[in-house]
């Protein structure tokens, strides 16, 4: 039998509601609209299906102090005190949003998936209110440090004021990826049901599984005499993790592996926070409202990395803490996450701390496995399987035929075309990839025709530009852009767009200095500027923030264009890229 939900009633909206559907259509069409974030799409589907039960909306500021403060939602008839839940989920405006939508208390607002602007669901507005940021992010994530992508995400990206209100349900997202893996609560329980499945360990997994994965959960299953729920995210992860297309590819690899009937794959389209131990209560109660009866906890579950001290954000066994604290009214059995190692002479996996000292043991580094993709080394038996391992190089080919971006930035006339012209020759003379040449101007006129000389401006130039290269190089092709690119949040907003995704990127600084390229200016750009006729040129009346982290500074009063063009392919061959 299936784990009862949190709080004693799944909050499936979507059934509740859907004798009111077709009202509830029709007056969306009469409401202001808000388009939802990818956070808040992810947010607003787990609230729909009942997966962040009892919450039945977005949180009110009662609501959100009190979870933010005591892990806990606000108590409410007569309760000693809340009911535990430990996640903010808060849906954040602008004043801009506050004004031009006239969002006030009582207001209705239609929520619309940004993708195809479906209404989803209706908010009836019950408070606006201005989130302490800082204290946020003290209390949910530990610090207020933004090298923990929650802290930065909050303080970048989200608005200045949230709204709580209930809603009610439209629909649910569509998805038109992995449809079949997609289960809500009610139908995961269902499913349980249906298999006669009276004890579910769940998994929780943002990463590809291999072999040591697959025999920790077959082995905590027996021991438990349960099935096992392979439950990974299919929402927002960490920035720079493998892709949930390639995940999910992997897990279906893997699923043949487990006994007949033992395993199911189900998919959770979750907006992780990467809170540590906050997060793992979280998750704890999400599988019990899917069902589960057991969770397994990992060491340093959820765990964002390194602090900007260098020092891990959470200690390894804090999730595992926080989770036990609260045993008593989870309901759901914590299952401790044991590290697994190969033991070569015996062909087996064993967990560390029952390994005899002594015993001759193997491992194989998640910085170590990045690397045999990217060198396309050998991935031994022991480590993976073979279809693992073939999605995985399909999708992270090794590094001579991934594609890079190479940005060449300077004045008007320093060289960077010239070099730019040259360098596509050499890399097509090289013939392993396409070779795609972005040219500041001839760029300008086919992608921004409409934008000006401001400074507003061609900085969304140069994100159009970041945009198109980082597409290419997502194809795998090899692309040249030579924009001047005058500003530093500019070309870090361009490394971010392909670097972030995984891809190369190489900047090169073409540091002629402006009184050079003004003598050499043969179609009087400069003079031009300085006469006042043209406005905006970069180096006149428009400063140039000379780069200060350019893999590769070049002078063509002191580097030939050849000399050039070979530290650049050396640059490319020192990475394994041509």
């Amino acid at each position: 039998m299936a784990n009862a939900p949190h709080g004693g009633v799944l909050k499936d909206l979507l059934v509740r509601d859907a004798h009111l559907h077709d009202q509830l259509v029709e007056e969306a069409r009469t409401l202001s609209d808000v388009f939802l974030t990818e956070r808040q799409l992810c947010d607003l589907e787990l609230i729909l299906n009942g997966g962040f039960s009892p919450l039945e909306g977005f949180m009110t500021e009662a609501d959100y102090v009190s979870v933010r403060d005591t892990l806990r939602l606000a108590k409410v008839n007569g309760q000693r005190q809340g009911t535990l839940f430990p996640m903010p989920i808060t849906l954040d405006v602008s004043s801009e949003d506050i004004q031009t939508l006239n969002i006030r208390p009582g207001a209705r607002l239609a929520l619309r998936d940004p993708r195809d602007e479906a209404a989803l669901a209706i908010l009836t507005v019950h408070d606006i209110y201005t989130p302490d940021k800082p204290l946020e992010a003290a209390q949910v994530m530990g610090a207020d440090d933004s090298a923990h992508p929650a802290v930065s995400y909050l303080h970048k990206q989200t608005k200045e004021f949230y709204i709580g209100g209930k809603v009610q349900a439209i629909q649910a997202p569509t998805h038109y990826d992995y449809v079949a893996l997609r289960y809500t609560p009610a139908e995961l329980r269902a499913h349980f049901h249906k298999v006669a499945w009276r004890k579910v360990v769940a998994f929780q997994t943002r990463n590809p599984m291999h072999r040591a994965h697959r025999e920790l959960t077959v082995r905590a299953a027996r021991q438990r005499r349960a099935n096992v729920l392979i439950h990974p995210v299919v929402g927002l992860t960490k920035p720079g993790d493998v892709d949930h297309f390639t995940r999910v590819r992997a897990y279906q690899a893997l699923m043949p592996s487990y006994p007949e009937g033992m395993a199911h794959l189900a998919l959770l389209p979750l907006a992780m926070r990467m809170a540590g131990p906050r997060e793992a209560l979280w998750h704890a109660i999400i599988r019990k409202n899917f069902g589960a009866t057991h969770f397994i906890v990992g060491r340093d579950h959820a765990g964002p990395g390194k602090n900007s001290q260098g020092r891990d954000f959470y200690g390894p066994y804090d999730a595992q803490e926080l989770v036990t604290q609260y045993k008593d009214e989870l309901h759901i059995e914590m299952v401790p996450f044991q590290a697994m190692t190969y033991l070569p002479g015996t062909d087996e996996y064993q967990p560390v701390d029952e390994v005899v000292k002594g015993t001759p043991t193997a491992d194989i580094s998640g910085t170590e496995l990045r690397k045999r993709l990217r060198t396309g080394a050998a991935i031994p038996d022991w480590f993976s399987y073979t279809g693992v391992v073939k999605v995985l190089r399909e999708s992270y080919p090794p590094r001579p035929q991934q594609g890079f971006t190479v940005l060449l930035t300077g004045l008007h006339n320093s060289g960077k075309d010239t070099i730019a012209r040259a360098l596509q020759v050499t890399l097509q003379q090289h013939g392993t990839r396409s070779v795609s040449l972005l040219l500041g101007e001839e760029v300008r006129h086919e992608l921004s025709p409409e934008l000006g000389a401001s400074p507003e401006d061609k900085h969304l130039n140069l994100l159009r530009i970041g945009f198109v290269a980082s597409e290419l190089t997502k194809a795998g092709a090899a692309v040249i852009a030579a924009p001047t690119a005058p500003y530093q949040k500019s070309r870090q907003a361009i490394r971010e767009q392909i670097a972030g995704q995984g891809g190369n990127y190489f900047l090169v600084h073409v540091a002629t200095p402006l009184e050079y390229c003004e003598r050499v200016d043969r179609r009087g750009l400069y003079k031009r500027a300085r006469n006042g006729e043209i406005k905006g040129l970069t180096g006149v009346d428009d400063k140039y923030e000379e780069p200060t982290d350019a893999d590769l500074v070049v002078d063509l009063r002191e580097d030939s264009v050849p000399e050039i063009v070979h530290s650049i392919i050396m640059l490319l061959e020192g990475q394994n890229l041509v």
